[in-house]
């Protein structure tokens, strides 16, 4: 679970930093970078939804 925690929250940070950039200074670059973020983002919840489901099936 830690893993996928820690993933989903680097994703985050990188997708906050990145899109400031973009909104604040313009950088067409960073608007790429947060797009990627996101989809770092969405791919680790839905991992993690997975692991829940599992872990509740199983109790």
């Amino acid at each position: 679970m830690s893993d996928i925690h820690d993933k989903l929250i680097a994703a985050w940070e990188s997708y906050t930093i990145e899109n400031e950039k973009f909104t604040s200074k313009g950088v067409k670059a960073a608007g790429t970078r947060a797009r990627k973020a996101l989809l770092e983002i969405a791919k680790a919840t839905k991992e993690r939804r997975k692991e829940i489901q599992e872990a509740k099936s199983s109790a």
